[in-house]
């Protein structure tokens, strides 16, 4: 993204592209491309370099390492001086800092585009342009949140993370819905148009290692996180979601769901049972009883000890406590989502409903853009006479996604007032088996929407 903004350009054109309302500029390292898109990806940048930096502030061993500098971290508040309070700008307090600025930012903005119908809007040209000014805003914003008292900020916080992410869930479901719609629709194309078998071999593969994968991991879930006597709730949460991944698989291959849509198919409902595994080991893993909640650590090597008690006063700097294999796996499924988010390009007529876009509204080679008259490529306008994409949504789920980061790199631990350790918690478990079945519940409605709605147009 940084080489597509680092253009060979005069200071002019790169002042109308950063500090101008023009659509963002062009180089040879981009294809050409919609302003629409481009904004997408820039406001993703944003959102990916804040996620970038509170990955540097939870690293292991931050704190000692600023401490080793004469004179800079001070006990108290969080600046005094020119000395700071380490604690506060690392660890998981200054993740909570950090995601609450870019929340901050990405909120703000949903609220100011709400409405906004075309470019034509003077708030158009704030979405797609001054990209400078919009840097220091959110600059701005984190500078002023680490001057936020500590008291009960982490612990209020927390919740709305809670609730933020939860939501967040079902969009990355709707996400991979719509990847895995416009996965299968293009390799069926591909097979009609020539070497079908081999197309379909492919097709078959992947869908049979999506189900190996999430058999596999339901077996394992079994033996390590349920126990003859005990973890009821881990064997009714493993035991109802692969019952629901059953359900939803065969409903997607019955003959009137084919019918009613022709690209449904087992490669989506393969994908969302892999996905749905995922959230319930996740669920799991922040289950406050560790008798059913073994460390990947101690699965991996059965001689290392493994804690007998409670949420124990282990300090939140540990090391194994945020870089655990759950959490790198949500890390990397939201990156994915929401680079995709912002270059997705669907004909799934009830995904871009739930999504508020328009059909065919992604990354496309097909148009040119021109050389203006200071010679400066720039993006095509596509949205003079509408936008093809809800302004304010977009922005409100990356507000979203920036407490979903939140959450994931505190591991979704729960924050103690008493003795300033982070724990885990049951909401964090609840919310997460929660979105599961009502994700599993939104793609059951894209299967067999058309059939209970038969008079509304959903080709």
């Amino acid at each position: 993204m940084g080489a597509c903004l680092a253009l060979p350009c005069s200071i002019a054109s790169c002042a109308s592209c950063l500090c101008g309302s023009a659509p963002c500029l062009l180089s040879s390292c981009c294809p050409s491309t919609y302003n629409s898109t481009m904004s997408r990806l820039a406001f993703s940048f944003l959102l990916l370099l804040g996620t970038l930096v509170s990955i540097i502030m939870i690293l292991p061993g931050m704190e000692d390492n600023l401490k080793k500098i004469p004179g800079f971290c001070v006990e108290g508040t969080t600046i005094i001086g020119g000395r700071v309070n380490c604690n506060v700008i690392v660890g998981y307090k200054s993740v909570y800092r950090m995601c609450f600025a870019m929340a901050c930012f990405f909120f703000l903005f949903s609220i100011l585009m709400i409405r906004v119908r075309s470019s034509k809007d003077p708030r158009a040209s704030i979405q797609n342009g001054f990209w400078f000014f919009k840097f220091l805003v959110l600059v701005g914003i984190t500078v002023g949140a680490f001057f936020i008292p500590d008291g009960t900020f982490t612990q209020v916080w927390y919740y709305f993370g809670v609730v933020g992410s939860f939501i967040f869930i079902i969009i990355q479901l709707i996400l991979l819905v719509d990847f895995a719609h416009s996965w299968n629709l293009s390799w069926l194309e591909k097979a009609e148009e020539g070497n079908s078998k081999g197309w379909y071999a492919a097709l078959l593969t992947v869908t049979i290692l999506n189900y190996a994968l999430a058999f596999t991991a339901m077996v394992l879930f079994y033996i390590y996180y349920t126990k003859p006597d005990d973890c009821t709730e881990h064997k009714v949460f493993i035991s109802l979601n692969f019952l629901f991944c059953i359900a939803v698989s065969v409903v997607s291959i019955l003959p009137k769901v084919q019918e009613a849509q022709p690209s449904s198919g087992l490669l989506q409902s393969s994908l969302i049972s892999l996905y749905t595994m995922y959230l319930t080991w996740s669920a799991m893993t922040n289950n406050p009883n560790k008798q059913c909640n073994p460390s990947l650590l101690s699965l991996v090597q059965p001689n290392s000890p493994t804690p007998t008690q409670g949420p124990g006063p282990t300090p939140a700097p540990g090391p194994a406590q945020w870089w655990d294999a759950q959490s790198i796996v949500g890390l990397l499924i939201f990156i994915f989502c929401t680079l995709y988010a912002s270059i997705r390009s669907s004909n799934n007529a009830q995904v871009n409903r739930l999504m508020q876009t328009e059909e065919g509204t992604g990354l496309t080679s097909d148009v040119e853009a021109t050389p203006g008259e200071d010679g400066v490529v720039r993006a095509v306008d596509n949205e003079e006479d509408g936008v093809t994409y809800s302004y304010s949504f977009f922005h409100f789920s990356l507000f979203l996604a920036s407490l979903y980061i939140m959450m994931t790199l505190t591991n979704w631990y729960k924050p103690n007032a008493d003795t300033e350790v982070m724990q885990t918690s049951a909401p964090a478990m609840w919310a997460k088996i929660s979105s599961s079945w009502l994700g599993l519940a939104l793609f059951l409605w894209t299967l067999i929407a058309p059939l209970v709605l038969p008079d509304r147009d959903f080709s």
